[in-house]
């Protein structure tokens, strides 16, 4: 039996008692039967379903008792919404746009230990080799290519091949709809330029990738935190309340795979709102950066797929799921684009052709599905693996949510732990992580931060998190639920 074969097994056996917990036939605290009547049942050996029984561990579904065996635990809370009304209309606390400062200022600090950026490195994630593979042929081929301005509108290959792919998500495109940008953050800040004055009101989820809160603050812009559930996405009942009152200028929002949730709106939902935008002539900006990153079926479509008037703009790259240093990224404009495309040609003319023409090709080969695929599996083994992690060593009355997709985690402490603080502890030894405050221009969520999946499961990084825990316990007065010294 090969060394893949003997995971496949193990991870099956591991799958089939999340089943049966799942199912309800064993409840918190019940002892599963013994390793070794597990492998006699199954005909497999001792090590595998030891192995199982470890991976269940790692997911903190299950906890082994010395001298005893192997109990259901207690799962791990998810996170309910929070009871909040629609904030006034504030500019970005300047503490908050301070700390977001500082908070970089470490996650760019080689000798630290970061486990809340938001960005996925190495060949792990990214098919290197590939890309790598395409750009030499491109330079041995065409070697003129690196001697030429690239010009707008881009590499047609590559907007063809980002205009097929947009059925996926529900729209129907063609190559001289798209507009390539500098990153999905290029073409945000284009678009809030685009469709914003300075003190206009800019509709947010709540919580919100802090960059939106930076991004809001340098335009001089005012935002407005919307009440967002963290399974089924922003109000759209506050919504419809605010554009009643005039309250709006704009919206920007990630209906799909939300950060930091990882939540995803509904179909109907989406719906909604795409109905609303039209009626009221409010823009919507889409950010739509992990909507290919769900977990388990299709990308849902998008919000931009049922915009009739051209109302959404809709805003995404490649640099979370295929190559982050080309700094890719595309968007669609509806009725802004003519506006946007002049304002991209004066902002930073065009992408590098020789960059935009390798994805073109690697699109064009068809692996990209087949990496998705990969990539989505990957982060949702991860993502259960690290609130296996929160379970065990965070405090109890801990939440976390449990994402549709993406690699991020929102982790609630109970009373007693600031994040803030606890930001401040783990940097004095040599720990980053991302405090809830940053991500409301308010200064909300003091209690929570932002737990990142995208890297490598080694000694270094799960240590990074149960050191994290243990400072969290101390600082809420609780014991951990277990010691770092214990396996």
């Amino acid at each position: 039996m090969s060394h893949n074969d003997n995971i496949t097994l193990y991870q099956s056996i591991a799958e089939n008692i999340v089943d049966v917990l799942q199912r309800g036939h064993l409840q918190v605290g019940d002892k599963l039967p013994s390793v070794r009547h597990q492998a006699r049942s199954r005909n497999v050996s001792i090590n595998t379903v030891l192995s199982a029984y470890r991976h269940l561990e790692e997911r903190g579904l299950i906890e082994a008792r010395p001298q005893s065996g192997y109990y259901v635990r207690s799962r791990l809370p998810t996170v309910s919404q929070t009871v909040m009304p629609t904030s006034p209309v504030l500019f970005p606390k300047l503490e908050v746009l301070d700390l977001i400062d500082t908070v970089f200022a470490a996650q760019q600090n080689p000798l630290f230990t970061d486990i809340s950026l938001a960005c996925p490195v190495g060949g792990e994630f990214y098919p290197e080799k590939k890309l790598a593979r395409i750009l030499n042929q491109l330079v041995r081929s065409r070697p003129e290519m690196l001697g030429t301005y690239s010009l707008p509108p881009g590499s047609i290959r590559l907007r063809q091949q980002i205009a097929h792919r947009a059925s996926s998500l529900g729209m129907s495109l063609d190559a001289d709809d798209i507009i390539l940008t500098h990153g999905c953050m290029e073409a945000l800040q284009l678009a809030l330029r685009a469709i914003t004055q300075p003190g206009d009101c800019v509709g947010l989820e709540s919580p919100t990738y802090f960059y939106m809160i930076s991004l809001l603050g340098s335009l001089g812009l005012r935002a407005v935190e919307i009440p967002t559930d963290p399974q089924r996405g922003i109000s759209v009942d506050a919504i419809e309340t605010l554009l009643k009152d005039n309250q709006l200028n704009a919206l920007l929002l990630m209906p799909s795979v939300q950060n930091p949730l990882g939540c995803s709106m509904p179909v109907a939902a989406r719906q909604r709102l795409a109905r609303l935008l039209n009626q009221y002539q409010i823009p919507l900006i889409e950010d739509a950066l992990y909507a290919e990153l769900v977990f388990s079926g299709d990308p849902l479509p998008a919000v931009k797929s049922f915009d009739k008037e051209g109302w959404v703009i809709f805003c995404t790259s490649f640099t979370k799921t295929l190559a982050p240093d080309f700094r890719i990224g595309w968007m669609t404009g509806g009725r802004f684009a003519e506006k946007l495309r002049r304002m991209k040609t004066l902002s930073s003319m065009s992408e590098p052709a020789i960059l935009a023409e390798t994805l073109g090709r690697f699109l064009a080969t068809g692996s990209y599905d087949q990496h998705l695929r990969g990539l989505r599996k990957r982060y949702a083994h991860q993502v259960q693996e690290a609130r296996g992690l929160i379970a065990k060593y965070f405090p109890e009355g801990t939440r976390a949510t449990q994402p549709d997709g993406g690699f991020v985690i929102w982790v609630e402490f109970p009373p007693g732990v600031d994040s803030v603080q606890l930001f401040h502890h783990a940097l004095a030894e040599r720990i980053s992580l991302t405090p809830g405050t940053l991500f409301s221009p308010s200064g909300r969520y003091d209690n929570a931060f932002r737990l990142s999946c995208c890297y490598s499961f080694n000694e270094r990084y799960i240590t990074a998190i149960k050191r994290v825990g243990e400072l969290a316990c101390e600082m809420a007065g609780i014991a951990p639920p277990l010691s770092i010294s214990q396996p």
